[in-house]
C-alpha cells in the first residue's frame, strides 16, 4: 500500500479533533508541563521561521503527553499593530477585518500540520474580552504609580499629522509621503519599569543555566546598572543662561583630572535655552536642530559631531576653565544628559577629541607602551593633584569621598534601561483607558466600563490619528465629577499585549469572561516550564514579559518571580544564504510543502536540518530525502504483522539481530535526553535511521518479531517529530498501544564481543575481537598468536592488559 500523506493527515487532524485530544485537563493532581511558542502576528501566511518554532514546541507537548503529564499548549495571535493599518491604507479593507481573516487563514494552516495545540484557549490580543483585562491591567498600575505621564520626544511628521514608529523613518523622511521627519515633543504615558531594575537584574541570576547565556547577558547589557558618582560642575559667571551648574554621573572618578570638556546631549535644557535666546551663530543653530530631529539610533551611527557652545565650566578640584560642547553621541536619557569627556581614558571622547582639536590629558599610567588612549582600570593616578602614585581603585574611592566631602556630589547606582512609553497615536491597538477632564485632569475609567473598544466607523488614510478625530468616540463623562470629558485616543504599544498572554493561556477558559487570571488554574500551570522563540526577542519582549510577571504579582495576580522556567532560541530559517523574505524572493511556501509532500515530511526535515538553537539552511533535496524516508518507514512497517508483541529471547539471536535490537534501543535511550534537555532532534532523527538501516539488513519475514518490536519503538519516538503516519501505522499494527512511557532493556547493551588493541613495545600491532566472556589468560594467549612475528627471537618481559581496551607486550 502506498504512503499517501494527505489522506492520512486529514484523517488523524480530524481524529484529534473530535476527540479534543489536545486540550488540557481538569485534573491538577497530574503533573504538568506548559510548553510555550512565542504567539505570531497574523500576517495572513506562516511561514518556515513558524513552522520551526511550532514544530520544536509541539514535539515537546506530545512527548510529555505521553508520558503521562498534563500538558498546556497553547496558541494565538498578536493581532494588534501597524500592519494592519498600512494593510487598510494600502488596500482600503478596515483592519479589523483583514486581521480575522488573516487569523482564519493561518488557523487552518497550523491545523494543516497537526500542531497540538489547543483550541478552547486560542485567543487574539485584538478580542474585546483580552482588551478588558489588559486595561484592567493598566489602571492598576497607574494607581500604583506603576504609569505615569510625562512629555518625550517622537517622530512627528508634519504634513500626515502623525507620530511614527522608528522602523517608519527611512534615511531622515516619513516612509508614506517622504516628507522630513523631525523630533517632537509630545504628551504620553510611561509604565515604570525602572522601579523593577534592580529585581529585574538580581533574578537573572534564577536564570542561569535555564536560559541561554547570550541572552542573560543581553538583559543585563540593556539593565545597564552602574556605580559610580554624580556631581556638579559650576558654570563660569555669565549672563546668558539661567543654569548656574552642570550635573554629570561617572563611573571612573579617578579620572576626574583629565577632564578636557563637558559634552551635553542635543536636546539638553542648557542647549535649547542658548538656541531659544539665538545666543549662538544660525548656522550652528541649525546644525543642532538638524542633530535634535534625529533618532537616538540615527545619532549613534553617525560620525562625531559637535559644537562649542561659548560657555565654560569650572573644574571642581583643580579650578581649571572647561569648555562646554554639544555633542551628537550623548544620550539625554542616560543620567543628566552631560558627560565628563576624558580623552586620553575613553575611546569616543578621544574620538571627539581628536575630530575637534581637543586637549587630551593624560592621568593614569601602567607602562610606556599606553602611549595612546588607554582605556584599563589599572596602573596609578598622574597629573592628578594630591592624588598622583595612588592606584586607580583607591584613587576612585579617594576622589569620591572628596567630592563628598565638599558637598558638591554623592555616589549613586544609575541604570540604562529607561522607563516603557506604551502611548502610540495609532488606531489598531488597545485604547488607553484614561479621560482627559479639564476639572479633574487625567482621570482612569471605571473598571465596570471596560472594555474601552474602537469605534469601526472610522477613515484610515495614514494622515494623523483616527481615533482623535471621532469626536462621538472621544465625548464621554469624567468619572470624578461627572462633567463632561474626552476619552485619551492614543492606544498601547503592541509589547503591552504580548507581555502577559502567557498567564492568560493558564486560566481556565471556563472563567475567561469573569477575571482576568483564575488563581487556581494559574497557581497550577504557571510557570511556563518551556518557552520557545527567536533570539530576536532577548531583549525588549522578554524584559517586559518579566516586568509584567512582577508587577502582576504586586498587585495580587501572580504569584511568581518569573514567568519562564527555560528558554530555548531557536535560529532563523535562510534560504540561499539569506533570511527568507518576499523582497528577496527566497521564500519557501509552507502551503506548497504541505500539498506536495505532507506535514510531516516539514516537520521532520526542519527538525533533522539543524540543531534547533543553530541557524536553518533550507534545503530542497533534503526535503526530498524526509519524504523519501517516511515512504520507506511506512513501506516496511506495512510489511509486518499485526498483534501484540512476543518475548525475544535476546541470547539466541544472531549477531545482526542483535545489532539491530542495540540500534532501536540506543534511539530509545537518546529520545529521553533529548525531548528533557538537549532538544537536539537532528540526532534523535539520526538514531532512528541508524535503526531502520540496521534492521533493513534482517529480512522481516524471518525476523519478524525484531522488526516488530522495532517498529513497536520508533513509531513511538518519532510520533512527537511526525506524528500522522506514527498515529496511522501504530493503529494498524498495534492499535495505538506502544504511545506510551517504554522501558530500556539492558539485555541489549551486553556485548557478544569486543574489539581489543594488540601493542608490541607500545607499538599497535594488531587488533581482534575477543568473546566477552574469555579470560585473561585465553586474551593474552591469542594476542601472542595475532602479534607472533614480531616476537619471533625476542623475550616477553612484561604483560599488560586493560580490561577490554589493550594488551601491552613488553620486549627485549
Amino acid at each position: 500500500m502506498a504512503y499517501e500523506a494527505g489522506k492520512i493527515e486529514k484523517k488523524w487532524q480530524k481524529i484529534w479533533q473530535e476527540k479534543e485530544y489536545f486540550e488540557p485537563k481538569d485534573d491538577f493532581s497530574l503533573p504538568k508541563k506548559y510548553i510555550l511558542s512565542m504567539f505570531p502576528y497574523p500576517s495572513g501566511r506562516i511561514h518556515m521561521g513558524h513552522v520551526r518554532n511550532y514544530s520544536i514546541g509541539d514535539a515537546m507537548a506530545r512527548y510529555y503527553r505521553k508520558k503521562g503529564f498534563n500538558v498546556l499548549h497553547p496558541i494565538g495571535f498578536d493581532s494588534f499593530g501597524m500592519p494592519a493599518e498600512n494593510a487598510a491604507i494600502k488596500h482600503g479593507i478596515h483592519p479589523k477585518k483583514w486581521t480575522y481573516e488573516n487569523i482564519d487563514y493561518m488557523q487552518n494552516e497550523l491545523a494543516s500540520l497537526g500542531f497540538s495545540f489547543s483550541k478552547k484557549r486560542m485567543l487574539a490580543t485584538s478580542d474585546p474580552l483580552y482588551t478588558k483585562f489588559e486595561q484592567e491591567f493598566f489602571i492598576k498600575m497607574y494607581e500604583k504609580g506603576l504609569v505615569y505621564t510625562k512629555e518625550a520626544e517622537v517622530n512627528w511628521c508634519e504634513n500626515d499629522k502623525t507620530v511614527l514608529a522608528n522602523e517608519q523613518v527611512e534615511d531622515g523622511k516619513c516612509w508614506r509621503c517622504g516628507h522630513e521627519v523631525i523630533r517632537k515633543k509630545m504628551p504620553g504615558y510611561y509604565v515604570k519599569i525602572t522601579a523593577y531594575a534592580d529585581e529585574l537584574l538580581q533574578d537573572l541570576k534564577k536564570l542561569e543555566g535555564k536560559w541561554p547565556s547570550q541572552v542573560l547577558t543581553m538583559q543585563e547589557n540593556w539593565i545597564g546598572k552602574s556605580t559610580g558618582l554624580s556631581f556638579d560642575f559650576d558654570i563660569e559667571e555669565n549672563n546668558k543662561i539661567s543654569a548656574k551648574k552642570i550635573n554629570v554621573f561617572t563611573t571612573r572618578a579617578e579620572t576626574i583630572y583629565g577632564v578636557s570638556y563637558i559634552a551635553l546631549a542635543p536636546d539638553h535644557e542648557i542647549v535649547n535655552e542658548l538656541i531659544d535666546k539665538k545666543l549662538l551663530d544660525q548656522d550652528v543653530i541649525a546644525k543642532i536642530q538638524n542633530i535634535q530631529n534625529q533618532t537616538p539610533r540615527q545619532r549613534q551611527a553617525a560620525p562625531k559631531e559637535g559644537y562649542f557652545l561659548n560657555l565654560y565650566v569650572i573644574h571642581p578640584l583643580s579650578k581649571e576653565k572647561i569648555p562646554l560642547w554639544v555633542a551628537n553621541f550623548v544620550l539625554s536619557d542616560y543620567g543628566s544628559g552631560a558627560v565628563m569627556s576624558v580623552p586620553a581614558h575613553d575611546e569616543r571622547d578621544y574620538e571627539f577629541a581628536k575630530t575637534y582639536n581637543l586637549a587630551i590629558k593624560k592621568v593614569i599610567y601602567k607602562d610606556e607602551n599606553d602611549t595612546q588612549c588607554y582605556t584599563l582600570k589599572e596602573g596609578v593616578l598622574i597629573n592628578s593633584g594630591e592624588f598622583d602614585q595612588l592606584e586607580c581603585n583607591d584613587a576612585r574611592e579617594k576622589i569620591s569621598l572628596k567630592i563628598e566631602s565638599l558637598g558638591i556630589g554623592k555616589k549613586v547606582t544609575n541604570f540604562k534601561i529607561r522607563d516603557w512609553g506604551v502611548s502610540r497615536q495609532r488606531y489598531w491597538g488597545a485604547p488607553i483607558p484614561m479621560i482627559k477632564c479639564d476639572s479633574c485632569g487625567i482621570v482612569p475609567q471605571k473598571i465596570e466600563n471596560l472594555p474601552i473598544t474602537l469605534p469601526e466607523d472610522v477613515v484610515i488614510n495614514g494622515e494623523g490619528n483616527p481615533l482623535d478625530k471621532h469626536e462621538t468616540w472621544k465625548e464621554c463623562v469624567c468619572p470624578k465629577c461627572g462633567k463632561k470629558a474626552q476619552k485619551e485616543s492614543d492606544t498601547l504599544d503592541t509589547f503591552f499585549e504580548s507581555s502577559w498572554y502567557f498567564a492568560r493561556f493558564a486560566s481556565d477558559d471556563k472563567t475567561w469572561q469573569e477575571k482576568a487570571v483564575d488563581e487556581k488554574s494559574v497557581n497550577y500551570w504557571m510557570n511556563v516550564d518551556e518557552y520557545i522563540g527567536g533570539i530576536e526577542h532577548a531583549i525588549l519582549h522578554l524584559l517586559y514579559a518579566r516586568f509584567f510577571q512582577k508587577a502582576l504579582r504586586d498587585l495580587g495576580y501572580l504569584k511568581d518571580d518569573e514567568p519562564f522556567n527555560r528558554l530555548l532560541t531557536q535560529g532563523m530559517v535562510t534560504k540561499d544564504g539569506a533570511k527568507m523574505s518576499k523582497s528577496k524572493g527566497n521564500v519557501v511556501d509552507p502551503d506548497y510543502i504541505i500539498e506536495k509532500y505532507g506535514a510531516d515530511s516539514a516537520r521532520l526535515f526542519i527538525l533533522f536540518a539543524a540543531p534547533p538553537a543553530k541557524e536553518l539552511e533550507w534545503n530542497d533535496s533534503a526535503l526530498e530525502g524526509a519524504f523519501k524516508f517516511i515512504n520507506r518507514l511506512y513501506e516496511k512497517a506495512m510489511s509486518l504483522e499485526c498483534g501484540k508483541l512476543q518475548e525475544i529471547d535476546h541470547q539466541s539471536l544472531n549477531k545482526e539481530e542483535k545489532y539491530a535490537r542495540l540500534k532501536v534501543y540506543e534511539a530509545l535511550k537518546k529520545s529521553f535526553e533529548v525531548y528533557e534537555e538537549s532538544f537536539a532532534f537532528n540526532t534523535l532523527i539520526a538514531a532512528c535511521m541508524e535503526a531502520l538501516n540496521a534492521l533493513n539488513a534482517l529480512n522481516a519475514i524471518n525476523h519478524k518479531e525484531v522488526s516488530k518490536e522495532a517498529f513497536y519503538i520508533i513509531l513511538n519516538i518519532l510520533e512527537p517529530i511526525i506524528p500522522h503516519v506514527c498515529f496511522e501505522l501504530s493503529e494498524h499494527l498495534f492499535k495505538c498501544e506502544n504511545f506510551k512511557v517504554l522501558k530500556i532493556k539492558d539485555e541489549v547493551f551486553i556485548k557478544d564481543s569486543f574489539n581489543i588493541a594488540i601493542s608490541v613495545n607500545g607499538k599497535k600491532r594488531a587488533q581482534i575481537e575477543i568473546n566477552s566472556e574469555a579470560k585473561e589468560d585465553e586474551i593474552l594467549a591469542l594476542a601472542k598468536e595475532n602479534v607472533a612475528k614480531w616476537l619471533e627471537g625476542k623475550t616477553i618481559v612484561k604483560e599488560i592488559y586493560i580490561d577490554k581496551k589493550l594488551v601491552n607486550l613488553v620486549i627485549k
